[in-house]
């Protein structure tokens, strides 16, 4: 995950540069399946790479008893149009956004932040878990919500703590308390940082919950229709994406923008331009802060060159004539 903040970092750099090219979204929803498609490809000019992803997510695999997120990475380099690498999607996507939605939380959560509430039990979850508690080492209280699935909320929060040894190595048996929420209203007005990360097309968490001071990273909402919380959250606020363009078509800002209730003047700027001190992110401890970050290919192709590296280092993997 160290290697994965660092390629995500120098890739949100790069584009704040103008060094990357983000390629148009497609998405497609398959209704009576309940499944859902996407392709998102772009360039990293500076690193010669470039590629695609294609990543579905169909819930309801979980009842034929197969993986219910799949998907297919292709990484070419950029110099040849030759391919580097094909790999599983899922994966890497976990990895990248958990370590997209970890970065935001860093630099626009208020630097005292302890306790941290995930909306959401899915297949990210425990990467936005992992990849928070090591960027933001204060945090010592973890809250679970799932609010349409409380039995699944119970056995996530019992699980946790083994997954993350499991999973990055870290124990935090002493360090860090898990919780399932039983108040959801509750557990978001204590809490510092929210991270959302549902398949929600309504809002789940209302603004007259939340306390100032409060960082949000809104990571579920990356296709048309879906929203996590209160479109009036974006009133006020001071609101950070990952790609302008796309968050205001499919992202958390989607809604807010076609209600009227903020436009694109109101989004101060792209992550990238915050590392780069383009711009200022959070400017006091009152405001709340709301970074919304659809994900783009970017990430997954710095993630993918990650594993390729490694791979060929470990000698992993297989190579094929094409």
């Amino acid at each position: 995950m160290e290697q994965v903040f660092k390629g995500v970092e120098a890739v949100y750099q790069l584009k704040s540069q103008g060094k990357t090219e983000v390629w148009p979204h497609v998405a497609y929803d398959f209704i009576p399946e309940e499944g859902v498609m996407d392709i998102k490809s772009g360039y990293v000019k500076e690193m010669q790479l470039h590629g695609l992803k294609m990543l579905n997510s169909f819930p309801l695999n979980s009842e034929k008893g197969i993986s219910t997120f799949n998907g297919m990475m292709m990484v070419f380099d950029s110099n040849t149009g030759i391919p580097l690498g094909v790999m599983d999607a899922s994966y890497i996507t976990c990895m990248r956004t958990g370590a997209a939605g970890a970065i935001g939380a860093k630099i626009l959560a208020r630097e005292n932040s302890r306790n941290l509430l995930i909306l959401g039990t899915g297949n990210q979850a425990l990467y936005q878990i992992a990849a928070t508690i090591l960027l933001m080492p204060k945090i010592n209280r973890v809250r679970i919500a799932s609010p349409r699935n409380k039995d699944k909320e119970l056995k996530f929060v019992t699980s946790i703590v083994g997954q993350i040894k499991e999973e990055f190595g870290i124990d935090v048996t002493e360090t860090i308390q898990f919780e399932a929420v039983e108040n959801l209203k509750e557990a978001v007005g204590d809490s510092d940082v929210i991270i959302t990360i549902t398949r929600s097309k309504s809002p789940i968490i209302q603004k007259e919950w939340v306390k100032k001071g409060t960082h949000f990273s809104c990571v579920g909402a990356d296709m048309e229709g879906k929203q996590e919380i209160d479109p009036e959250l974006f009133i006020g606020a001071r609101i950070f994406v990952d790609d302008i363009p796309q968050c205001m078509k499919v992202g958390e800002l989607e809604i807010p923008i076609k209600m009227g209730i903020v436009t694109e003047f109101d989004i101060v700027g792209e992550i990238g331009s915050v590392i780069e001190g383009e711009v200022t992110g959070r400017s006091s401890d009152e405001e709340i802060t709301i970074y919304d970050t659809t994900g783009v290919a970017l990430l997954d192709l710095i993630t993918a060159k990650v594993a390729i590296d490694l791979a060929k280092e470990k000698g992993l993997g297989t190579f094929i004539e094409i």
